[in-house]
């Protein structure tokens, strides 16, 4: 994209986990900024209450683990906007904590749909948009979560999904220097969701103890999308980690 060109124009997002936690936070927030941003998510009173906070909102149902919902999802955007400037990766699922042998196969290829191919379903959706549009390009922002970097106990499904979010931030942000694409990922640790509530009241630690963790405000998380999202396409945030300051991650285990 032609950042000159392109100023005077009204960005457009998608958001997908746009309903709730992060991906409603970081919708709001860039709402707040001046973009059209469409909200996607399996729930259409969560997408509705999270929409009527700013007109600049607009609520899509789809399910990202859906290959048609996904395309139908990135027809309507460009139908009603345009374009695609930025897509928020941000659809996931953290399966039932278990150990390594208790982990039922369900769990796991349910975990490794939505947060693997589930975001490369969106992310090959908005490429196809970004490379064709006039002006051409975009961003592409994967929540990879710190689970990306270091596991948390009884959660090898998630970690592993995380840490292949990775593998695919890469492949896109390789491939996508040809068409003016740029491919980011932020690493979030104990942003205060519904998600999350659990880990805040008690979590297992590396050495089997049960303990609370600090948490950080979600608004802080999506001002860091924000930031993210604001760059010029001649810039990059590659991999970013925000988090609570005093969680147990630097020396986890």
């Amino acid at each position: 994209m032609n950042d000159r060109k392109n100023a005077g124009m009204t960005k457009v997002a998608v958001i997908t986990g746009g309903g709730s936690g992060i991906g409603r936070a970081a919708g709001r927030k860039l709402a707040a900024a001046g973009w059209r941003v469409v909200l996607a998510g399996r729930r259409q009173a969560a997408l509705d209450e999270a929409a009527a906070a700013h007109p600049g909102l607009i609520p899509l149902v789809a399910d990202v683990t859906d290959e048609a919902a996904v395309q139908r999802l990135f027809d309507e955007t460009v139908k009603r906007c345009g374009r695609v400037d930025l897509l928020f990766n941000n659809a996931g699922m953290f399966p039932p904590a278990a150990p390594v042998p208790d982990v039922a196969l369900a769990d796991f290829t349910a975990a490794l749909a939505v947060n693997v191919t589930g975001m490369f379903l969106c992310a090959r959706a908005a490429f196809r948009v970004m490379q064709a549009q006039s002006p051409q390009g975009g961003r592409i922002i994967n929540n990879g979560s710190i689970s990306a970097q270091v596991p948390r106990p009884q959660a090898v499904a998630y970690t592993v999904s995380k840490h292949a979010v990775t593998g695919l931030t890469r492949a896109l942000a390789l491939e996508g220097r040809a068409h003016n694409i740029a491919c980011g990922q932020i690493d979030i640790g104990n942003a205060a969701t519904e998600l999350t509530a659990g880990i805040a009241r008690g979590s297992m630690q590396a050495d089997g103890r049960m303990a609370p963790e600090p948490m950080m405000d979600v608004e802080d998380a999506a001002a860091s999308v924000l930031h993210m999202a604001g760059l010029p396409l001649a810039a990059n945030v590659q991999f970013m980690t925000v988090m609570a300051t005093a969680m147990p991650f630097i020396g986890r285990g």
